[in-house]
């Protein structure tokens, strides 16, 4: 890539496009009685997605982007569990009829800081009100440090299929700037504790620009991270936005790596994986041949979600907890962000709609293509707007962003297809911003759900 596209195009700012509208554009004119309209629709035979936040660590890690408050206590953690177990019967006295789920996904914060025995009887909550079944895939996110055998036991027990671990960086100098001190001994056997206990697919988390991280370090961490032979990586780059999550005030900004250092950066982890014989999956996800990641993208059915690329193709995702963010046919709907307040929406026996968006036929038409873009680095947009009844001009013609990328060589267009230049991927969120009908409207800071 040259120095000119990276400088002109550098996309931190940009959204990651999880979602189309991305979450600044929510709005408080949603609220619980549409989302209990909404719950109230869902067909009976679909299978739906579930979300769960866990917002607890025990020490903040200073890049974090996530929703999570420190506690070394219990007492707040057990708190929030029942007014979660609350929120699910709720949520479900809302559906008609009980639904299928397709996957579940535990996030946080650490999702395991709860108990063996607490996780167990959530689990048992869900399947209480859901019909799960054998391929119903249930992942959760893991802080290797605070694994403990018991855990892995429960996790088993509880029928996780995936565990998603962070590894961030194994630079020691890069973990002490970021207060997260991991050592690859927690790593190995906290992956090893899930593996016995049957939790069969394995996630690691790196991330790229952080303060004092170097190629060198990137490339060491890649490979002591896949002497672990997890199935699948995914690796992001340090977003950072001080005057949003003020904890990040503590990282030295003079030794954050400039845009074409994160970029080799970024490079070079992708090409150790890929020669060590991960498939790219994407911007920043990597998955062994024969994952099913890798034959989705294949077959071009690559989706993309709040939590990255995914097989995941459900097309109702119900979010659980302070922060969660669920999506249904006719919008989006977010839970109160602060614990506090989620809680006092439940207690007074409300759904804990802080905000939302209902969708447009335009949006549900720029989210294809920007979707399309997101995961094949391609779209033909022609194509997806005959099928959704438009003339691809209103799109193509007179789009001075996109213009302007062809112009560069970042894009080439041919007969209303949109493709990406291999050498040009790592700008794919300025080329899908291209679509995004509000991008100049909205913030470009966005937070991990954006």
């Amino acid at each position: 890539m040259t120095a000119t596209i990276l400088e002109k195009y550098g996309e931190t700012r940009l959204p990651r496009y999880t979602s189309y509208p991305t979450a600044p554009r929510f709005s408080p004119a949603i609220g619980t009685g549409a989302y209990g309209d909404w719950l109230q629709q869902l067909p009976g035979n679909d299978p739906v997605s579930l979300y769960l936040h866990i917002p607890f660590c025990r020490s903040m890690c200073w890049y974090c982007g996530c929703h999570t408050t420190i506690t070394r206590q219990d007492r707040p953690i057990l708190d929030y569990l029942a007014v979660l177990h609350d929120e699910i019967r709720m949520v479900a006295a809302r559906i008609p009829h009980r639904l299928p789920v397709g996957e579940v996904h535990f996030g946080g914060g650490t999702p395991t800081i709860v108990s063996p025995a607490e996780f167990l009887a959530l689990a048992a909550l869900l399947r209480e009100h859901y019909d799960f079944s054998d391929t119903t895939g249930i992942a959760v996110e893991i802080d290797p440090r605070r694994l403990t055998a018991e855990m892995a036991l429960a996790l088993g027990a509880a029928g996780v299929t995936r565990a998603s671990l962070g590894v961030q960086s194994f630079d020691p100098v890069v973990q002490k700037a970021i207060n997260r001190i991991q050592t690859q001994k927690q790593t190995a056997e906290a992956t090893d504790n899930l593996r016995r206990a049957g939790v069969s697919g394995i996630n690691f988390d790196l991330i790229y620009g952080l303060p004092h991280q170097t190629v060198q370090s990137c490339i060491d961490t890649a490979n002591a991270a896949m002497a672990m032979l997890p199935d699948r990586f995914a690796v992001f780059g340090y977003a950072h936005i001080p005057s949003f999550k003020k904890h990040q005030r503590m990282i030295d900004e003079a030794a954050l790596p400039d845009g074409a250092a994160r970029n080799a950066q970024a490079e070079a982890i992708a090409e150790t994986l890929t020669a060590a014989g991960y498939r790219q999956i994407g911007l920043d996800h990597f998955a062994l041949p024969g994952d099913d990641l890798v034959q989705v993208q294949e077959a071009g059915k690559l989706r993309r979600n709040f939590q990255g690329y995914t097989t995941d193709n459900c097309q109702t995702l119900i979010g659980f907890g302070a922060s969660a963010i669920g999506r249904m046919k006719d919008g989006y709907v977010q839970n109160e962000v602060a614990p506090g307040l989620y809680a006092q929406h439940i207690a007074s026996g409300q759904l804990a709609t802080a905000k939302g968006y209902r969708l447009t036929a335009e949006d549900r038409l720029r989210a294809e293509i920007i979707e399309r873009l997101m995961c094949d680095f391609s779209a033909d947009v022609g194509a997806i707007c005959r099928t959704h009844g438009v003339d691809p001009s209103a799109l193509l013609a007179g789009n001075g962003r996109l213009n302007e990328l062809a112009a560069d060589g970042v894009v080439t267009i041919a007969d209303g297809v949109v493709r990406v230049s291999r050498e040009h991927r790592f700008v794919i969120r300025a080329v899908a911003a291209a679509f995004d009908a509000y991008i100049d409207q909205s913030n470009r800071t966005h937070s991990k759900a954006a």
